[in-house]
């Protein structure tokens, strides 16, 4: 039985991307304009919800009388927190500098942190709403970060917004991340003047997606984030606390979760395959689940900020809502509808081999392609041969590579079937599996979460003893796992496991390698500077894992590989 002793969080080039994450924080490449005088401002407007609690806004509109169609985002962090003018030049959000920003941006003063640039809607004609969530900013009570009322605010937002003079009635909303995630609930309620929604980045189950994913409690941004929040925001009760109390999947985070299948709204959703640690997996769960006939999908894996404020992303923002904001004009013709899915495919970190249109997601062409654990540290084509291979949870990983003899594009989410047993005190683990990409024996890099510049193609993980798949929740090649119990491994016992990857759409060339990893601890580095911080996520306890394979338990990665050049299919 061999040894694997690839050890994956400790990769050479570590000091020139440190240089470069360093110089990024010092001097985030953003560029701040002042918003043009003319533009109509009014701050810490009172929008009073149901229950009497009064909420603030600021609004930003055209010069005249309108109506105009508006776009609406609600605020957790503060709708006020915006660059501000110093005699050293713009102060900039302290986020600017913690997460890597890899690629220019250029912004107004008016832009809020996760959302849009008023500055740059007013000019084409919107008005813009920037609110403060309940308990957050300037805003009235104590709110409830994720819940059904928290919702309820926003179906008020959305009526208040819709019935203002200014106004035609047509509200849409659009945000990243959290600004994003608020948007699904406030849809499940479909208030009637909500016409459309662009969740741009936005995880949809805080379990599966970003507190415990694969049952692996995430440690590092998570904790982060909830100490954050206390601090800027009166909020009921204590997600740090809630967490440790439901440990599994339970009604609690189910109510946390929207019913995307009730969401009839047309919906842009932007799905990043950089944002694996955190948004990835939501955002396309929601282009494939969401009830409204009308959705689309931008797919990418550019730098979040740069990417969402870039001239491509806000054309097709803009297209999206120029459609569903705006009144219909009988003598003009309407523009035809966006693609489907707008997909991006890249080669590297930061070659893009084609942008192109598609009607669905995964791809209906995809030729489903397993790639069996062999002997060796290879994997094959051909099931067959019975093998072993170990590895310490702590101190190394295993390893199998597959080497393509031609030009091969892989678009769409992996998914791996492996056979395993531990030997630990706890009869458990927590596996962290990892696709990478090599080119002449190196590592090359993808965009990954939090700016994170090294990042592999795709990756996943799974604690053993919760290991149970959801089958009514799961699709074809996408495993979703139920959460609900716990079974540690028995001495000796070998179970099946089934774990599902991030999405990704990447172009191996002749000669390159895709190298598949698994690992008991997460297989990048903490360090600020040149490692994936803040994501972190619990190690295993100490022990070994076995992978097993034969004839009966066969142990595979299904690969999604896309035909070269066919033309897009229905």
């Amino acid at each position: 039985m061999p040894d694997i002793r690839e050890v994956p969080w400790r990769r050479p080039g570590r000091a020139a991307y440190a240089r470069r994450r360093l110089g990024n924080a010092m001097h985030p490449p953003v560029t701040v304009l002042p918003a043009p005088a003319q533009l109509v401002r009014e701050h810490d407007v009172e929008v009073p919800m149901r229950d009497g609690v009064v909420l603030r806004v600021n609004v930003y509109r055209p010069a005249g009388a309108g109506p105009f169609p508006v776009i609406l985002s609600v605020h957790p962090y503060g709708k006020d927190a915006v660059p501000t003018r110093t005699r050293r030049g713009w102060k900039l959000n302290f986020q600017f500098r913690i997460l890597n920003q890899p690629e220019p941006i250029r912004i107004s003063d008016l832009t809020g942190w996760e959302a849009p640039d008023p500055a740059w809607w007013v000019a084409r004609g919107y008005a813009v709403v920037n609110a403060d969530e309940r308990g957050a900013g300037t805003s009235d009570g104590t709110g409830s970060l994720l819940t059904d009322a928290e919702a309820q605010d926003g179906w008020d937002l959305v009526e208040w917004a819709g019935a203002q003079p200014w106004s035609n009635g047509r509200v849409g909303m659009l945000g990243v991340s959290y600004l994003a995630i608020s948007q699904y609930k406030i849809a499940v309620s479909d208030p009637p003047s909500l016409k459309a929604i662009c969740p741009w980045e936005g995880f949809t189950d805080a379990y599966r997606d970003f507190m415990t994913p694969g049952g692996v409690v995430e440690d590092g941004f998570s904790r982060i984030w909830q100490a954050g929040m206390r601090r800027v925001a009166r909020l009921h009760g204590d997600l740090r606390v809630d967490r440790r109390r439901h440990p599994l999947r339970d009604s609690w985070w189910e109510s946390l979760t929207p019913a995307l299948e009730k969401i009839t709204v047309p919906m842009l959703v932007c799905a990043s395959f950089s944002d694996a640690n955190l948004h990835s997996i939501g955002s396309f769960r929601a282009l494939q689940k969401v009830g409204s006939p009308e959705r689309f999908a931008y797919l990418h894996r550019g730098p979040k900020w740069s990417t969402f404020y870039g001239e491509e992303a806000t054309a097709a923002q803009l297209a999206f809502f120029d459609r569903h904001l705006r009144e219909p004009d009988p003598t003009v013709p309407q523009p035809p509808p966006p693609p489907r899915v707008r997909l991006e495919v890249r080669e590297d970190h930061d070659r893009v081999v084609e942008v192109r249109a598609e009607n669905e997601w995964p791809l209906a062409r995809t030729s489903w392609t397993p790639l069996y654990l062999a002997a060796d540290g290879l994997l094959s084509e051909a099931a067959g041969g019975a093998g072993t291979a170990s590895f310490d949870l702590r101190r190394n990983a295993a390893a199998f590579t597959y080497t393509f003899a031609n030009d091969t594009e892989i678009t769409g989410p992996m998914d791996l079937t492996l056979w395993a047993s531990v030997r630990s005190a706890d009869g458990d683990a927590n596996l962290f599996v990892g696709v990478e990409k090599l080119r002449d024996g190196a590592v090359v890099p993808f965009e990954g979460s939090y700016g994170y510049g090294r990042a592999r193609v795709a990756i996943g993980q799974l604690r053993l003893s919760m290991r149970e798949v959801d089958v009514a929740a799961s699709t074809p090649h996408q495993p979703e796992h139920a959460f609900r119990t716990r079974r540690p491994l028995a001495p000796g016992e070998v179970v099946r496991l089934d774990i599902p990857l991030s999405p990704s759409a990447t172009l191996f060339r002749a000669g390159d390698a895709l190298r598949l990893l698994v690992a008991g601890r997460y297989p990048e580095p903490r360090n600020p500077l040149f490692g994936h911080f803040p994501a972190h996520y619990e190690s295993s306890s100490r022990g070994r894992c076995v992978l097993h394979w034969d004839a009966q338990r066969p142990a595979r990665l299904d690969v999604p590989v896309i035909p070269r050049g066919t033309q897009e299919k229905s």
